[in-house]
């Protein structure tokens, strides 16, 4: 579990290297052990005979603590959460199609756990809200992929200090807020 968690740190470190390297002290680990966290996933993903999709986080995180059905559209697909202690308000959501393809892989808000409701820019701080949070407190919020396989991007717009509204780009990464920062910028 802790190893899986550097892995998700590693990624996230490239935009919030402070919030980062709290993290690796909390989970007992150092700057170095996060890199070779992230080389041995790396290592495993890429080779042939590592199982892919949900098997894949199987193996490394064990069973899952929650797997529930999601309707999104016309497909009926798969969410399976496992809990992470880092972030014990969310889950490590793997969502899996019709037939079980990997669509997504992301930390998600815990089910029945509180939800923040942010209703201005200040209130986006980084590690604060997951997609979904984002989402919902600014729509219509658009999506975009980010410029990474596990990052993504949503365009909205939401009132700043003096309640103007202003047209805005979050980065996300693994799901989890990282920074909010003008739109067209970056």
């Amino acid at each position: 579990m802790t190893e899986f968690q550097l892995v998700l740190l590693r990624r996230m470190a490239d935009f919030r290297p402070e919030l980062v390297e709290d993290a690796v002290r909390r989970l007992g680990a150092t700057r170095a052990g996060m890199r070779e966290a992230n080389k041995r996933w790396q290592a495993m993903v890429r080779a042939p005979g590592f199982p892919s999709g949900a098997r894949r986080y199987t193996a490394v995180l064990g069973a899952p603590q929650e797997v529930v059905a999601r309707r999104i559209g016309d497909l009926v697909c798969t969410a399976r959460q496992w809990a992470l202690p880092l972030w014990p308000g969310l889950r490590f959501e793997v969502l899996l199609g019709p037939g079980g393809a990997e669509l997504n892989a992301w930390l998600v808000r815990a089910p029945g756990g509180p939800s923040p409701a942010p209703r201005s820019l200040a209130e986006l701080t980084p590690w604060s809200c997951v997609v979904a949070d984002v989402g919902e407190a600014f729509p219509p919020a658009v999506p975009r992929e980010g410029g990474a396989p596990t990052r993504f991007q949503l365009d909205f717009t939401a009132t700043d200090a003096d309640g103007r509204p202003r047209a805005c780009t979050a980065d996300f990464t693994w799901g989890l807020l990282q920074e909010v920062r003008p739109a067209g910028n970056g």
